[in-house]
């Protein structure tokens, strides 16, 4: 198997990994990047944004990740495909193998392999995502201000989005699949007192409804049987996210959901040397700008810890 020395490793595209590339350029470091199973991150399956600062008319998500990659490759980062499919921290330099086939040596990785959103599997799903199918209420909520709104889903992250939703669409409908919301007792009050979030109870959606025009609703079944058209223009996902993190499993400290663990207001993981940086290591914002905003500290952590070798 080929073997390559380099100083600085970014492993998975993205805001948090171009963010990382750009302050790891601007060091010095020659970061040399793979991209990853999806290069520029779930930001390419999005469209228009208007939330990220700077762009005051909105701009496409692969827009924008495309925007980044290039700043990055100006300022000489080697940016190339490829797949992290094995590791080994135990010993230095830190070891990543790509595609099964190289061996990459280096004093310092930055994980930015990012997270995708759980989906129900469903052919008409993956038929309207991006017109009307979304799973980030807060990326894609202004869209559908003052609309009827699904929500899929019964934990705390559902009830987040639907009382986020609930604030600027004029309807929304929780699917939830059992009887009873798995959410903390105050999101489940929140969600309660909000006049205009009605909770579906029991039922499964069988099939997102829509036509040229992007979504018109959702067929949806009881455990019972019945058979229920809710009409709606937004159908939103919230039942969970999975860490692209199965490769690093044994090798680094993960949380119970598999998300890798850092330190407290850094980007250091259990392993000297390593970071993490975007939605690879945070459950909870999920967002490009903070996912930008962790790749800029794991840089900057990576630098200083080169520094002191």
């Amino acid at each position: 198997m080929d073997t390559e020395r380099t100083r600085c490793l970014i492993v998975g595209s993205g805001p948090a990994g171009y963010t990382a590339a750009i302050y790891a350029a601007r060091a010095n470091l020659a970061p040399v990047l793979y991209e990853g199973m999806e290069p520029g991150g779930q930001l390419t399956t999005t469209t228009k944004i208007e939330n990220f600062p700077g762009f005051p008319d909105g701009i496409l998500g692969a827009e924008l990740m495309e925007a980044m990659k290039k700043q990055a490759q100006q300022l000489g980062v080697d940016i190339r495909f490829g797949i992290a499919t094995g590791v080994d921290f135990s010993s230095s330099p830190r070891k990543v193998t790509i595609d099964g086939r190289k061996i990459v040596e280096t004093d310092a990785v930055i994980i930015a392999t990012g997270a995708q959103a759980k989906y129900l599997g469903l052919e008409s799903e993956t038929l309207f995502k991006g017109q009307g199918v979304s799973a980030c209420a807060t990326c894609d909520g202004f869209f559908y201000r003052n609309q009827d709104v699904i929500v899929v889903g019964g934990g705390d992250s559902a009830c987040e989005e639907a009382t986020y939703l609930a604030s600027i669409c004029n309807k929304v409908y929780m699917v939830v699949r059992k009887d009873h919301l798995r959410a903390s007792k105050a999101m489940q009050r929140r969600v309660m007192e909000t006049p205009n979030i009605e909770i579906k109870f029991g039922y499964n959606t069988v099939q997102v409804l829509g036509d040229q025009n992007g979504v018109t609703g959702a067929l949806v079944r009881h455990s019972g049987g019945e058979e229920l058209v809710i009409d709606a223009t937004g159908f939103f996902l919230a039942i969970g996210h999975t860490p692209n993190t199965a490769v690093f499993k044994g090798a680094l400290e993960l949380d119970a959901e598999g998300y890798i663990r850092t330190e407290p207001g850094t980007s250091r993981t259990s392993v000297p040397g390593v970071f993490a940086a975007g939605d690879v290591q945070d459950p909870h914002y999920r967002q490009a700008i903070t996912a930008a905003g962790s790749g800029c500290m794991a840089a900057l952590d990576c630098e200083r810890y080169l520094l002191g070798l």
